[in-house]
């Protein structure tokens, strides 16, 4: 039980995080072992932020010092990224995930990261007859000098110094021998009197990770286009009066959930729409005509725009996306105002999901369910593109780069390797992700 320090016998209260090494106050009772279940190599990350890369260093010292400290297990979360394909990724998180691992996204090594942890590893191991049958002492070296030692029946001893001083190298003397401690580091010692690996004393040299572009999919002759339909409320099967909560109306089935009501107004006439929403997007149509969107994510967020009214009946339709299933308790469109005229009591209707995505356009069957038109090259929003092409050579990993696209899902051979959103930026006014581990031929822009 990670984070539960009172975990009653015979649950073992363990750790998670970054540090935890520091952090962990250890086994609440003398027959638990001291277990880190998740030590963080990254972190999760959401669209709109920068990855956050952790240091060779910093992984390494914190091992060293969960170690040191008795520690018996320690699980790398991720050692090797993957990727959430489908609608599997959680609330606003990228189709890629934890791909700054050792092992990124792709199956590739990282480095100076792998090699790093691979030798931090070796040392450990050359420790592991004291480790595992020695007894254990520590002793001050300095302010904020320490060691960790370890002696076993035979003789055979291991040791592991550390310095805490974040500025500053150290010189201290351990067993009459004098070692320099580089800042905030460990030197492990797997006979108490020779440095096997020093965690702050990165030799791995750093590799980047290189593409090379096989197809451009450039030209407009080589797509076509669906344009995704736009519900009203007479052709809807699911009516109620009142505004459905988008989880508990799409059962998981979509990301998607149609809202649309109808009114009459007495004259033609501008107004102003407010509809506010807990999904992560809202888009808004009136009368057919698109009348712009608005994001959020945690929390509630509104879409502010002016729209036309006409003499008659008039529609609004709106398109709630959302993400993964129970991600909160409720989400989708909480309320819904033209001028001072509140229309959450109104009769609704509700299409789940779209049209294309009921139909499985993305698949061979799928694909003549619905008449596609070649390429406009407009950038319209609700459009379903689709090409062809033949795999390129070779055993390297494939992806397929949508950094001109805007949001949505992309399918290949019918699988979807996950959602996109290119549109959105982070504080350094680039895009989260823009390439994606495949296999597609279908994409769905929504920005």
């Amino acid at each position: 039980m990670c984070s539960q320090q009172d975990a009653p016998d015979p649950v073992i209260n363990t750790c998670n995080g970054f540090e935890c090494g520091v952090k962990f106050e250890g086994p609440n009772s003398p027959n638990k072992p001291s277990l880190w279940t998740e030590n963080w190599t990254s972190f999760v990350q959401r669209y709109g932020e920068e990855p956050f890369i952790r240091s060779a260093a910093d992984i390494a010292f914190h091992v060293a010092l969960f170690v040191a400290k008795n520690g018996t297990y320690v699980n790398y979360y991720m050692y090797h990224g993957g990727t959430n394909f489908g609608r599997t990724a959680a609330a606003n998180v990228i189709t890629s995930y934890y791909d700054q691992a050792p092992l990124d996204e792709y199956g590739l090594i990282r480095q100076p990261l792998w090699g790093h942890l691979k030798e931090l590893h070796a040392a450990i191991k050359l420790c592991k007859v004291p480790l595992l049958a020695g007894s254990f002492e520590t002793s001050s070296l300095g302010h904020l000098q320490i060691a960790y030692v370890f002696k076993g029946k035979s003789g055979k001893c291991a040791a592991f110094l550390v310095n805490n001083d974040n500025t500053s190298n150290a010189r201290v003397r351990f067993q009459n021998i004098s070692f320099e401690l580089p800042s905030m580091s460990i030197s492990i010692l797997p006979d108490c009197k020779n440095v096997a690996f020093n965690t702050a004393k990165v030799s791995t040299q750093y590799n980047t990770r290189s593409r090379t572009v096989k197809y451009k999919f450039d030209s407009m002759e080589r797509w076509e286009e669906f344009n995704e339909p736009i519900p009203i409320f007479s052709n809807t099967l699911l009516k109620a009066n009142a505004l459905l909560d988008h989880m508990s109306t799409t059962k998981d089935t979509s990301d998607y959930l149609w809202y649309t009501v109808s009114f009459q107004h007495e004259s033609d006439a501008e107004a102003e729409l407010s509809v506010v929403s807990n999904a992560h997007v809202v888009h808004a149509f009136v009368n057919g005509a698109y009348k712009g969107y608005a994001h959020g994510g945690k929390h509630n967020f509104a879409l502010e725009n002016p729209i036309e009214l006409k003499n008659g009946t008039n529609h609004i339709t709106l398109l709630s996306n959302s993400g993964a299933y129970l991600e909160r308790k409720t989400a989708g469109i909480r309320s819904v105002r033209i001028q001072n005229r509140y229309l959450n009591n109104y009769q609704w209707g509700y299409q789940i999901g779209l049209l294309g995505e009921n139909l499985s356009i993305f698949t061979d069957n799928g694909r003549n369910k619905v008449e596609w038109s070649r390429f406009q090259g407009r950038h319209s929003r609700l459009i379903w593109y689709k090409t062809v092409f033949d795999a390129p050579g070779g055993n390297d990993p494939l992806a397929l780069n949508l950094g001109s696209m805007g949001k949505g899902e992309v399918w290949v051979n019918g699988k979807s390797i996950g959602r996109y959103w290119v549109s959105i930026h982070t504080p350094q006014q680039r895009p989260s992700q823009t390439c994606f581990l495949f296999s597609g031929t279908i994409y769905l822009d929504l920005f």
